[in-house]
């Protein structure tokens, strides 16, 4: 009975965890002969049918970064949208908040209109919309940045990526509600559920009031469930709100108005919010969340990656790689983090000017003088040996084995060994050699005067008086 209920578990949990990947109704590729024709799967269309939606219905798109999921509303019989099918993102890149400026790696936050031109059946990554960014709010706040898409292939720089099963669905959906007289979806872009205690989760994050004013459209497309009309005045996004006057976007809003039926019902909603929020205030107190790079979202799911392609990459979600941390402990990682990130550019730094040194291997960085002093280690200078004499080849005083290097200190002369003959020379003698080298004897040469920076020794000292040579009638002498 055990192992039945063990198999029965187990089967229950395979069934779950299908559906979780959606492998139940997934898009067989190889049986698709034109992509951008594809026909949604019967199972959806039974789906509609049981929601109350027509296939040519208009639809909406929510897209959550934090929980890395993208959903598909589509309006029922009374033009409410309901819920038809979550996906879970492949890659986004960046981290939570709205892009700025071309080339920041971020995917954007807002409110964009997606148009029937901006469906693109020939992108590079199977099937693609573009997301219309810059919008008129993006604009406004000189906010920059081109082709950021929600397409396939699982690889994103700015962009929201799906797998190829995904978004060929994606985009049938929006090409039958765009056949259905649709004339814009719209795109609703946030960094995660808008909820009391996910606000208050994330209440330090620098980018906080620009989610206050999402959570507006947000709330009101939770009371409604129709997505709101958008407008952009004072450079900031309104919602809802019934004018006689022109929104510039730049300038001055106009005098606004809230639709009475929806100022009653979120009157009732802030009240709600506001208990929730301060139950999460105290149940974070002391705490702050820390969001993950987009690095430590892809180590969670790398194995997602083994045996795929190299474009193939998946960034995991949020939720999975960050976590609530005391705020002392965050604010010593993101020191540490800090730290770490200017080691390794100023490694680069020294790798690149290296590299554009010895580029072509015609030069060599000279490495900078250490501030330390070292010693100077002086190699001792071993004089050729002079050539003997004529005289000197029959002396009795000559030795045959050359005289030993002695190793002197470059301040002191060279020390004179009494009765030790000195080699002759053709060279003319410098003014150092007569202040070290002794005179021959018998020669009238007379001693080379001492330096004048010593005037205790006198001028005309006679040098030290040296062993005669023998006679050379006295050669062959006893």
């Amino acid at each position: 009975m055990r192992i039945r209920n063990l198999v029965a578990t187990a089967a229950i949990a395979a069934a779950l965890a299908g559906c979780t990947n959606e492998t139940l109704d997934s898009v067989n590729l190889s049986s698709v002969k034109s992509k951008t024709n594809y026909q949604v799967s019967s199972k959806m269309t039974a789906k509609m049918r049981e929601l109350g939606m027509q296939k040519t219905s208009p639809i909406a798109l929510r897209i959550f970064k934090e929980e890395g999921t993208l959903e598909v509303w589509k309006a029922n019989a009374a033009n409410r949208f309901q819920l038809l099918k979550s996906y879970k993102i492949c890659a986004w890149s960046g981290k939570l908040g709205p892009k700025v400026k071309e080339g920041d790696r971020q995917a954007p936050e807002g409110f964009y209109p997606l148009f029937p031109h901006q469906m693109n059946p020939n992108s590079n990554y199977y099937l693609a919309i573009n997301t219309g960014f810059p919008n008129t709010y993006d604009k406004a706040n000189g906010h920059s940045g081109t082709h950021l898409m929600i397409h396939g292939a699982c690889s994103s720089s700015g962009c929201y990526s799906m797998t190829d099963e995904q978004i060929i669905e994606i985009f049938a959906l929006a090409r039958d509600a765009f056949k259905g007289g649709q004339q814009s979806v719209q795109l609703q872009a946030f960094p995660f559920r808008m909820t009391a205690e996910n606000m208050a989760r994330h209440r330090d994050n620098p980018n906080i009031e620009f989610w206050k004013m999402l959570k507006t459209g947000y709330d009101q497309f939770e009371v409604t469930k129709r997505p709101p009309e958008v407008n952009v005045c004072e450079r900031k996004y309104v919602f809802n709100q019934q004018s006689d006057g022109a929104f510039n976007p730049m300038g001055q809003c106009p005098a606004m108005s809230t639709p009475p039926a929806l100022q009653v019902a979120m009157a009732s909603f802030e009240k709600d919010y506001q208990r929730d929020y301060d139950k999460a205030l105290k149940k974070y107190d002391g705490m702050v969340w820390y969001e993950p790079t987009e690095a430590e979202r892809k180590a969670i799911v790398a194995d997602q990656r083994k045996g795929r392609e190299l474009a193939y990459a998946p960034t995991g979600t949020s939720l999975d790689a960050g976590k609530m941390m005391k705020v002392s402990d965050l604010e010593k990682k993101l020191a540490d983090e800090k730290a770490a990130e200017e080691a390794k550019q100023a490694a680069l730094v020294q790798r690149e000017a290296f590299e554009k040194a010895t580029r072509g291997g015609t030069s060599v960085p000279v490495p900078q003088a250490s501030p330390v002093e070292r010693p100077v280690l002086q190699a001792a200078v071993q004089p050729a040996p002079a050539r003997k004499s004529f005289w000197n080849l029959f002396s009795a005083s000559e030795q045959d084995a050359p005289a030993p290097t002695t190793v002197q200190a470059p301040e002191q002369p060279a020390a004179v060994q009494p009765g030790a003959p000195q080699p002759a020379t053709n060279q003319q003698p410098t003014a150092a050699d007569q202040k070290q080298a002794p005179t021959p004897a018998g020669s009238n040469a007379q001693v080379a005067a001492a330096p004048a920076e010593n005037p205790q020794v006198p001028a005309e000292q006679p040098a030290a008086e040296q062993p005669k040579k023998r006679p050379f009638w006295k050669i062959w002498g006893n």
